[in-house]
């Protein structure tokens, strides 16, 4: 049994390993060992509990097809960690590089301040990094900035690390994306050097972190970066944090949460039609490429909830350009962009294309528009689409109320008031509106 085991876990170690990088096998599978087994249960030992909780919550699924599993379809691995490697067993891992100090950084850079284009939808943000940079550890600390993809939050990120290398060469910088910290945390561990790593961190004097949603269920490797946290923040050292979603709608320990909501919580909106034009005029010219207004305004109403499919619009209008030397027309844009476009082309606008558009803008789920949450961003977006559908749709308040997910028609009346009621005095949600108009029109 033990040899058939053995056989099925090497089937699966292949499966696995076609489907990841290199490193990533030899971080996480290459000294897992197949140690016992009995009919219905196999025993993995693992160099450490980070390493059982990774494979786990990752690959999860993966082994479910190939090691034995319970009556209720759990997997029936039994997990030992090793505390001691005998000298006959012992493996000699990679040595840890050594880690970067503030020389060694590679910020990108394209990445800075003068380069971000500001325009509504982000001015509050870009000010409230660039005073992070001018003066690190004395503005907002920590500052979380979060937003959906695409919408410039790295941008920021190493526009305050190249600030500060500029500025203020005293400073010792790490800037660094949260897998790459779980990374380096479990080479450290295998080196026996957790220390030096604890050290080298908690005496930063700035800590860039991405996509800190990456963390989430992973409570081993929270625990130290929430220490690491709180060690800097006491010394008044500056941590900026960067997420895909605010801290209370990240899956965190709320001592984590609550350490994140300390300092200044930014949100990245989506940019509006002018500032996505201006966008497209920076990024073009940089690229050679010189854009009509029409073609701008044509791209930007089509492209509208991601600057990277901006910017890879510019790349494919830079490329024909650059093979055919035919001037960039709306013609062209039409035939070279259609597949990344999220332009809607309606004759009549659907309650469904409504609800589309307003959970693009407000970077929700459509399902939420039409569930019971009463979460403040969402019930606001909620109403904002009953409003655009009162507005728009010709149906009866009873019809159009069914499709948000059964909802009365006094409900529905109820949101259109409340929003032609805010829209008087709220220039920001007016210009939200007017975006999610321009993406419904035609």
């Amino acid at each position: 049994m033990l040899e058939t085991l053995d056989n099925v876990w090497i089937q699966f170690l292949e499966f696995i390993k076609n489907r990841i990088s290199i490193s990533e096998y030899q971080n996480w599978f290459e000294h897992i060992n197949v140690i016992s087994s009995t009919k219905d249960e196999i025993t993995l030992e693992v160099p450490n509990i980070f390493v059982r909780e990774y494979i786990l919550d990752n690959y999860k699924k993966d082994m479910l097809i190939f090691l034995p599993t319970k009556n209720d379809g759990e997997l029936s691995v039994n997990f030992i960690v090793k505390e001691e490697i005998k000298e006959k067993r012992k493996i000699k891992y990679p040595v840890l590089p050594p880690i970067m100090n503030s020389n060694d950084i590679n910020f990108n850079s394209q990445y800075t301040f003068e380069n971000y284009i500001e325009g509504p939808s982000n001015q509050f943000v870009k000010s409230a990094a660039f005073s992070v940079a001018q003066k690190p550890g004395n503005s907002f600390n920590p500052l979380f900035i979060h937003g959906g993809v695409g919408l410039g939050k790295t941008h920021l990120l190493h526009g305050i690390g190249n600030y500060i290398k500029n500025h203020n060469k005293k400073y010792s910088v790490k800037c660094i994306t949260t897998e790459a910290f779980i990374n380096d945390l479990i080479m450290n561990l295998r080196n026996k050097s957790v220390d030096k790593m604890k050290k080298f961190y908690r005496n930063l004097d700035v800590f860039l972190v991405d996509d800190i949603q990456f963390l989430q269920n992973k409570e081993n490797f929270e625990e130290e970066f929430c220490n690491t946290f709180e060690s800097l923040i006491n010394q008044n050292k500056q941590i900026v944090i960067v997420s895909d979603k605010p801290p209370a709608q990240l899956k965190l320990s709320q001592r984590l949460i609550a350490r994140m909501e300390w300092g200044l919580v930014a949100h990245i909106e989506v940019p509006d039609l002018e500032t996505r034009v201006a966008i497209l005029k920076h990024k073009a010219s940089f690229k050679g490429l010189t854009l009509s207004d029409d073609v701008c305004f044509f791209i930007a109403e089509r492209i509208f909830s991601n600057i990277r499919q901006l910017e890879g619009a510019i790349n494919r209008l830079a490329a024909y350009y650059k093979i055919t030397n035919v001037s960039i027309t709306k013609e062209i844009c039409q035939s070279l962009l259609n597949e990344i476009s999220s332009y809607v082309s309606t004759n009549k606008i659907s309650v469904e294309n409504i609800l589309k558009s307003v959970a693009l803008v407000f970077e929700i789920k459509v399902s939420d528009l039409k569930g019971e949450s009463r979460l403040k961003n969402i019930a606001l977006a909620r109403q904002v689409a009953m409003y655009l559908a009162k507005e728009h749709i010709s149906d009866s308040l009873q019809k159009i109320a069914q499709s948000f997910g059964g909802k009365t028609h006094s409900t529905l009346l109820h949101g259109w008031k409340k929003i032609s009621s805010i829209l008087e005095t709220d220039e920001n949600l007016s210009r939200q509106i007017q975006m999610i108009k321009r993406n419904l029109s035609s």
